[in-house]
């Protein structure tokens, strides 16, 4: 069992408590857990913004169009336009996104 009975007492002056309180907060965790994950040379990164769980989303959705259109033209050796367009339309606001985080 990992038992942590060692104890180190570090002062900070403004700037620099300031610089970790805000550190802690952009990673989602405790001053104290990040602390203990830079001394052991982890390389801390910010939580994703909440856009990037919506992206994830429309995705994976037009990878299952996609996957449906190949299957339609796999089948019957042609597809629509509007299932171009629709794709092209996805593909194009899924890069606007992107481009605005």
């Amino acid at each position: 069992m990992n038992s942590r009975n060692k104890r180190v007492g570090v002062r900070f002056n403004e700037t620099e408590y300031a610089h970790l309180k805000r550190q802690a907060e952009k990673s989602g965790l405790s001053m104290e857990a990040l602390i203990r994950l830079l001394v052991m040379g982890v390389n801390v990164k910010p939580i994703p913004p909440e856009e990037l769980n919506r992206i994830l989303y429309q995705l994976s959705s037009i990878g299952n169009n996609i996957n449906q259109i190949t299957r339609l033209a796999n089948s019957t050796k042609s597809v629509s336009q509007s299932d171009i367009t629709e794709v092209k339309t996805l593909l194009f606001q899924i890069m606007q996104r992107v481009k605005s985080i």
